[in-house]
């Protein structure tokens, strides 16, 4: 009895090492996303207050948007690399709604201001300008992130410093630019279609389809469909040129986003949502009573 008793604590102890080793990691990483989405969250109050001039305060928060979402995007690659694609595909549909809820009129993505000028609603001035603050942001805050990387507070983070990055395309670039493309211009295509459409739960079903085509991407080129996002995480990696990494991560997904523009206005399209949207059967519509 004694021997048998023994034994039980003996495999329940082991059992709690073994759940402790693994998850502590995992805690550690979803700790700092948080702290860094806290910080950028305060940065974004202290801007709102501190700057009056409205574009300039925008660029500050795309600056801000685009550091938040390096930032944790980088910790993600741990989560993802530990933990597999399934625990990084639940982080990233979190975090991009927290995101939809939060950043207001910044989107931290380059192509967005391209649309607005396709469509006359901004300038390429403007376009320009933001696209530096965001490439701003995401290239600063990989010193924050080397910093906390250096600290080893998990063992998921040792040697990743300083170590030399690999890029993620694992298919010839032509390839890489097309899967980059066509996945860029169906998220932007499913945005639309809910902006307009407004269903209820449409920052979540909006964040469903972008993180399945990030995960669907994962194998190809990485699933990133964000020029900045790229070139914080990935671009001079060893793998492909910097030339190889703008065709792919730039061309490919600006050219993805800009043909969106061009077919959601193909008559077809507006057809179908016109009617969807007239349409009074589905509960998930947001003027529709239960």
């Amino acid at each position: 009895m004694f021997c048998l008793c023994g034994k039980l604590f003996s495999d329940i102890f082991y059992l709690l090492k073994v759940n402790r080793d693994t998850f502590a990691p995992l805690v550690v990483s979803t700790l700092f996303i948080l702290l860094t989405s806290l910080l950028a969250h305060c940065a974004r109050r202290l801007v709102q207050k501190a700057v009056r001039e409205p574009f300039i305060r925008l660029l500050f928060e795309e600056a801000i948007a685009a550091a938040e979402l390096c930032g944790c995007c980088f910790e993600l690659i741990i989560v993802a690399d530990n933990f597999g694609v399934a625990t990084y595909a639940i982080f990233l549909f979190a975090l991009t709604i927290w995101w939809s809820l939060n950043w207001g009129e910044a989107t931290a993505c380059p192509y967005t201001h391209i649309e607005d000028v396709i469509e006359g609603k901004g300038d390429i001035r403007k376009a320009l300008l933001k696209t530096w603050a965001e490439l701003a942001g995401g290239l600063l805050v990989f010193k924050y992130i080397q910093m906390y990387w250096a600290l080893e507070i998990s063992d998921t983070h040792k040697n990743k410093a300083f170590e030399d990055c690999t890029a993620d395309l694992q298919v010839p670039v032509l390839y890489g630019a097309i899967v980059e493309g066509v996945a860029t211009c169906l998220c932007r295509l499913a945005s639309r279609s809910l902006s307009d459409l407004n269903p209820r739960f449409a920052t979540a079903i909006d964040s469903f389809i972008g993180t399945s085509l990030v995960v669907a991407a994962f194998d190809y080129s990485g699933g990133y469909f964000n020029p900045v996002l790229a070139t914080s995480l990935k671009a001079g990696c060893e793998g492909h040129t910097l030339a190889e990494h703008a065709m792919v991560y730039w061309l490919g997904a600006c050219a993805g986003s800009i043909i969106s523009v061009y077919v959601y206005k193909l008559p077809a399209i507006q057809k179908y949502v016109s009617s969807t949207a007239e349409f009074n059967g589905d509960s998930i519509w947001a003027d529709k009573e239960d």
